[in-house]
Formats: structure tokens, sequence, C-alpha cells
């Protein structure tokens, strides 16, 4: 708004315009005791919502100092924001009807004015709070935790009649801990504390407990909700980024600090307590349910990403965060300058104890509750996915006992895991994929994954093959064993990393034959068809920047025994009644292994892109990746249909790769059978009218490139797009134009009349351009025809000059290169803007 607003004729600037519209609301929320109270014996809460609006506009609005001055020196906008706050957390613990629903409100609004203050839009301009803002966000934050570990102890003696509104009440609670964090680390020093004291409490007191005592059940409700808060506050969720230690973390506490009286030490170390007593039988009983293990796991696999086995200790306050966890208590004591809580869980702290602790705890997990599913993905997903991230971890992971004993369990098909989802299947194989990167020896991380998946190599060959294996692989537990194990085969495609491509690849050709086979055999179970075509596809993708020669013909030949042993099971199964049946996108995921496979084919040619400029290969030794896309698409082509282009996921697959096809190759769509080309060409058809605008850009792009190439062969007398350009007479004796004419017609028909995107005006002119030069007697019966279509001298004479201008105008010629297409879509922005209007009257 600059400096001052609109009422700078009167000399008032922003600092004094604020200061009295925030004292004008002050009766309305000061003091809040008295509001709040009056407000529940009957006084609208009208006034209260509507200052605390102005307060989060104010917030919004001015800088942190700016904000701090508003009720200077009479009084303290932090103490007045502390108490307001305060009695509305205390208010929205009262019984209340579900209509009343002012707290949640004002409260959402308050938090919202401490986010504006705490993490305002330009950085540059935050600052740290006085000490008198810190004591007023310490006592927003104790009176929040003490309500909340109320309400969650109340909770737990919830009727389950009643469970619905509970979860809704939690989601709720949970939706507010980012805001509440902020305010926390705010008075890290205060609130850190508090958390850690609480948690110590709460942790001691479990696992004090002996056979024969239970623990009561909202002592667990607290536990859980301290560990949620607790992991929000200390560590940040790091999606897209590396996490790192929060700044207040830092700066809030001294550096010379001990060690083992650091909060963040203390309550981290509380943590490790619970998830070293979670492998413990009586615990495990008597202690642990998939809830509270669902957040031991959360808190940990956030806090792993910032604080385990950091890479760089040491290097100040400020230095790249990243610990590890430790057990009761730290054996070694930071030098002089290292951050404590960076230096905690470091490799020369308790970094090493804490990462087999948190081994065990995955392992844990993933056997103690199988059934769980949420629990098995946060375990999977997150906690050995963070373990895996980093290179430095990966390092001591691999050299870890526990680590070597759950990779071995893995190797050797240990039925309890083997049981598990097929996408934990996936993923515990990718995390201990990944974790080969550890390995400082390229031999090493090579001999870790054959150990890993050579035995599931054999198993599946041996599967394949059984006697009478029709019979045997439809039995359920058969489907489940094929499944499960390709779910691993696949996992492990996905961590391909340069130093073990080779293993992977040579894994890749030992299951070729018996995955044919199982294409074969369950080509009626369609489930099983999917993850089958996903491992394919996934290693094809891990593998293909790497082949040569005559690795590449190998995945080449693979892939086309695959599409067409494929297509044979499938050509008419997948039909336009069947589709009509589809809903929505969901049931549309039938179609998922198609779209698969237009996903191979899309992996396969970029080959071509990444051999584009290698020199050590002749011509005779390098597969023909065209002529390989272009026979994948001719089995694949019959089997999808207009009607199935209509499913969004699938049509961009298709239009993607038909798109690059045609662009980089468009040579070979000559050479198509008259069926396949016609079935292109439809697709292209229906593409110009599709809805989404990427679909039509795509589809533009592709006929760009046919007309373009078809014109450029003309110029060299050459055959260009041969039979297929030309007119033709069916067996009826009907005359029917040539394709590039159909689409001459057509193109200019949805420019002229339909309704389109500006967006898509310059690919449309790209294509027209070519379009005309192959076709210009047609080009000019059809602008004839308008004309004679037009009665109004004036404007059949407009739209004449229009047409005339359109390929003469602006310098532009017969050429396509690159400047005089440019000039040709300036002219055809003219062209439309000028004939539309009146030719779109009705």
């Amino acid at each position: 708004m600059g400096k001052h607003l609109c009422c700078t004729e009167k000399g008032i600037n922003l600092e004094q315009h604020l200061q009295c519209v925030v004292l004008g609301i002050i009766p309305w929320i000061n003091p809040p005791s008295s509001i709040v109270s009056a407000i529940k014996s009957g006084k609208s809460e009208s006034e209260l919502l509507v200052a605390c609006r102005i307060l989060s506009s104010a917030a919004n609005l001015a800088s942190p100092a700016l904000f701090d001055s508003i009720l200077k020196p009479s009084g303290s906008i932090w103490t007045l924001l502390s108490s307001l706050i305060t009695e509305v957390i205390l208010a929205s613990t009262e019984p209340r009807d579900e209509e009343e629903t002012w707290t949640d409100e004002a409260l959402e609004i308050l938090l919202d004015v401490w986010s504006h203050i705490l993490q305002p839009t330009d950085l540059s301009k935050r600052v740290p709070l006085p000490q008198y803002g810190v004591d007023a966000a310490a006592e927003i934050f104790r009176t929040f935790v003490h309500t909340e570990l109320k309400a969650a102890s109340a909770s737990a003696e919830e009727d389950e009649d009643e469970s619905e509104q509970v979860q809704a009440a939690i989601a709720a609670r949970d939706e507010r801990l980012g805001a509440i964090s902020l305010i926390a680390r705010a008075s890290s020093r205060e609130s850190i504390s508090l958390l850690a004291s609480l948690l110590s409490e709460r942790c001691s007191f479990i696992c004090q407990l002996k056979e024969g005592n239970s623990c009561p059940p909202s002592i667990l409700e607290e536990l859980h909700w301290l560990l949620i808060m607790s992991g929000n506050v200390i560590a940040d969720p790091g999606e897209g980024e590396t996490p790192m230690v929060p700044d207040a973390i830092l700066t809030q506490f001294p550096a010379s600090m001990d060690v083992t009286s650091h909060p963040v030490v203390l309550l981290s170390c509380s943590a490790i307590m619970l998830a070293q007593n979670s492998r413990d039988p009586f615990f495990q009983r008597e202690i642990l349910s998939p809830r509270l293990m669902e957040a031991i796991v959360w808190f940990f696999a956030r806090w792993t990403d910032t604080y385990l086995l950091s890479s760089n200790v040491g290097h100040g306050p400020y230095s790249t965060p990243s610990g590890a966890e430790s057990n009761h208590q730290l054996s070694i004591l930071p030098e002089s300058g290292k951050n404590p809580v960076v230096f905690a869980f470091s490799e020369h702290g308790d970094g090493i104890s804490a990462l087999k602790c948190l081994v065990q705890l995955g392992g844990t997990a993933l056997t103690l509750w199988p059934g769980e599913k949420a629990l098995l993905e946060l375990t999977c997903f997150k906690l050995f996915a963070a373990l895996s991230r980093r290179r430095n971890v990966c390092s001591h992971l691999v050299a870890n006992e526990a680590w070597q004993h759950f990779a071995k369990a893995f190797a050797y098909l240990e039925q309890t895991l083997l049981l598990l989802p097929s996408s934990i299947q996936r993923g515990l194989a990718e995390v201990l994929c990944r974790s080969a990167n550890g390995f400082s020896s390229a031999d090493d991380a090579n001999q870790f994954l054959k150990d890993l998946l050579s035995p599931l190599t054999m198993k599946i060959v041996e599967i394949s093959q059984m006697k009478e294996l029709s019979a045997a692989a439809q039995k359920p537990d058969a489907i489940l064993m094929v499944t499960n194990l390709v779910e691993r085969l696949r996992g492990a495609a996905r961590a391909t990393m340069p130093r073990t491509q080779k293993v992977m690849f040579e894994i890749g050709v030992a299951v070729m034959e018996p995955l044919l086979v199982f294409l074969e055999c369950y080509r009626n179970q369609s489930f099983v068809v999917y993850v089958l075509l996903k491992f394919i596809v996934d290693w094809v993708d891990g593998q293909v920047a790497f082949l040569e020669a005559k690795e590449t013909a190998i995945v080449f030949s693979f892939s086309v025994r695959l599409l067409q042993t494929y297509s044979a099971h499938n050509v008419g199964k997948i039909s336009v009644s069947m589709s009509r049946t589809l809903q929505n996108e969901t049931q549309a995921e039938k179609y998922k292994d198609l779209r698969s496979l237009l996903q191979l084919l899309t992996n396969l040619s970029s080959k071509d892109l990444i051999d584009f400029a290698a020199e050590d290969s002749s011509e005779a030794e390098n597969p023909d990746v065209a002529q390989v896309i272009y026979l994948g698409l001719h089995i694949i082509i019959p089997l999808i249909t207009v009607d199935l282009l209509k499913y969004p996921k699938l049509c961009r697959q298709y239009f993607t790769l038909l798109a690059h096809m045609l662009e980089v190759y468009p040579e070979k769509i000559a050479r198509l059978s008259k069926e396949s080309f016609g079935q292109v060409m439809g697709a292209l058809h229906f593409g110009l009218r599709h809805q989404d605008i990427e679909v039509v850009n795509m589809s533009l792009t592709a006929l760009n490139a046919i007309a373009f190439y078809h014109y450029q062969a003309m110029c060299k007398a050459q055959e260009g797009l041969g039979q297929h350009a030309l007119e033709y007479y069916d067996n009826d004796g009907i005359r029917h134009e040539g394709v590039l004419a159909q689409f001459l017609r057509s193109l200019l028909q949805h420019l002229l009349f339909d309704n389109y995107s500006n967006e898509l005006v310059e690919p449309a002119g790209d294509a027209l351009l070519p379009l005309i030069l192959c076709n210009t007697s047609l080009y000019e019966r059809l602008a004839l025809e308008l004309l004679e279509g037009q009665h109004n001298p004036v404007l059949q004479s407009r739209l004449a000059a229009a047409f005339h201008t359109l390929i003469t105008g602006n310098k532009v010629t017969s050429s396509l290169d690159r400047a005089n297409r440019r000039r040709f879509r300036e002219n055809l922005h003219n062209f439309l803007a000028e004939v539309r209007g009146f030719l779109c009257m009705r």
C-alpha cells in the first residue's frame, strides 16, 4: 500500500492509521475475560470476531516492529493478544451446542495474527520478538498444552458411539498444530522445556510399569498428543527440501549449553525410551497400540531428517542440522563452539545407537501389526525412507546389525514380511536398495543387491517353471506370492543408481521369460497384469540411459514380445460397451495397464534422444528406436478406442507419445497400414476437439509435424505421406479427401466458429500454415464458400481481404522457416479478430 493510505490528504501515515483503527476496537476485546464471559452469557460474538479480523489484517499489513508499537506507550499488543487467545482457548473447552462455533473461528483468526507476525510475507522484515512478546507466546503455548492434554485425557473415556465426533475434534485440533508450533518456537526455551518435562513424566511412568499393572488410557492419549505436538515444534515436515533445525531452536539456546540438559535432547531421549521399550513383550502387550505406535513412528520419521547423523557437525550454531537421537544419556560432550542440539545425535554423539533403535522400531511396527495399513505406510514410506535418504546415514545403516538382519529376512522371503501388502513390498525393496548407496565400494554395493534380490529372482523363475502352472497359479496364495515378488522387483527398479545399474539389468534379463509366462498365465487377473507391466515400465525407465547397443536390442526385443503377448489376449476385451459402465476416473483405472504400456513406449523412445550425440557406435549396431515404437503403437492402437480416450490420464499419455513420435519420426507414419494410419488420424481429430488444452496443444503439435514433413517432401518432389495424403473413393463410390485436406477443413472450421482458448491460436497457426501450403486450392475453395454465404457486401469485402491478407500480408511467403511462421501467427491473430465476430453472428 506504500507509505501512506488513501487518507494522505489529512497527513495520516500507515502507523497512525493502524493505531487509530486498533484503538477503536479495543473496547470490543479488552478486558478479554469480561468480553468472553459476556459472550458465554448470551451476548453476540460479532464484535469480538470483527475485532479479531481487524487485528489479523493489521498484522498482515504492518511489519512486526510496527505492529509492536501500535498500543505503545499505553500498553502492549502482545499482552493483550496473549490474554485474548488464552481466554478463547479456555472457552473452547467448555460444553457448548454444536452450533456454537465462535471459539473455533476466533481461535483460527488469532492464530493467523501470530502467523503473520512470526512469518511475515517479506522475510527481510522478520525481527526477534521482544522479551514481553516471548513471554506472551510462552503463556499462550502453556495454556494450549494444558488444555489439550485435558481434552486428550477426556477423550480416552468417550463412548464408542461418539467416536466420529471425537475423530472430527481431533482432526480440527491437529490442523492448528502448525500455527501453534510457530508460537512455541517463538518461546523455544520455555515451550520445549515444557514439552520435554511433560513427555518425560509420562514416558517414565509407562516404562516403570511391571507385569500385572495396566496403564490408564488417559496417560496413553496424553502421550500420543505430546508426541504429535513435539514433532511439530522441533522439526519441519521438509517435503521437497532438506529440513533444518528451526532457527529459533538454534538461536534461543546458547551454543555453550550442556548437551545433557538441552530441552530438545531431553525430549528426544524420552521419545527414544519409548522406541527402545517397543521391543519388550510386556510393553507390546499392555502399553502399545497401533495408534500410539503410529505417533511414535511419525515423530521419528519427522525427526530423523532434521537431527539424525549430521554430515557437518560443529560448524557453529547455524550449521546444516541433521542429528540423531540418543539413548537415555549422551556419552560425549561437544567441543567448544559446536551447537549441542546438532552435535547430540551425530556420529560423535549417540547417533549410531539411535539409528539402531529406529531400525528396530521399524521392524517392530512392520511385524507386530501387519494389518494396520496406516502404520505400515508410515514406517515404510516415512521412517525407512528418511533413514535411507542421505548417503552419510546409509553408510552407518548398512553397517548396522539390525538393518543387516532385516535385509537378510527380506532376501530369504521370511513369511512375516512376505505377507505384507504389495505396496509395502515395493517400498521396502526400494529403501533397502537405496541404502546400498552407503557402501564406499561399488563392488560392495552390487554384492549387497545381488544377495538381496537373487533369492526372489530364483523364486520367480522357479514358479514360472512349475508343472501345471496354469492351474496352480490361480490359487489365491500363488497370486499373492507372484504379486508381492514382482512388487519387490519394482521397488528395486525404482531405486536404480548408476553404480548398481548393471546388477539391476542382469536381474531384469533373468526374469524376462518368467514375466512373459506370468502375463500369459494371469491374462484374466487384471491386478497381476498391471503389477507386471509397472515393473517393466520402471525397470526400463531406470535402465534406458545406461544401455549399450547390444543391451538395447535385448530390451527392445523383450518389449515387443511383451506388447504382442498383451495384445493377443486383449484385442476386443476393452470394448466400448464395457467402457460405458465406467462412472468416474477411479473406475477407469481398469485401463491403467494401457497407460503403463504407453509409458513403456515413451521410456523406450527416450533412448534415441540419449544416444543422439553418441559417436562410437555405428548405425548398424544401434536398434531402430522409431521402428520399435511404431511397431508398439501398431500393436497398442487397436486397443485404444475414442471412448477410452475420454479418460484423462490415458488420453494425456497417449497424445504425449503420439506428439513426440510424429515430431521426431514423421517419416515413419507413412509406412503404417491404412487401418493403423486411420486410427492415428482419428485420434488426432478427437484430440483437436478435446476439452483439455494440453491435449489440444499436443494434437496441434502432432498435426504440424506431419503437415510440415509432407510439405517439405513435396518441395523435394518426394512422396511424403504418399497415398494417405491423396483423395480416394470407397467401395460405394463416395469420394473422400486426403487426410491433410480433411484437417485443413476441420481446423479452419474450428478456428472460425468454435469456442477455444486464445492460448491455442499460436500452435494452431503453426499447424495451419503447412496445411494451407499443402492444399492451396482447397484453401481458396473454402474461402470462396464462406464468401458466397456472406450476403452483406461490406462484410463480404472484409472477409475476402482478410483471407487474402492471412497468407500474403506481413511478408508471409511459402517458407516454413521460423521467421515466416512467426509472421503467419501474427496474421492469424489479426484474421480471427477481424472476421470471427461477424461470422459467428446468428
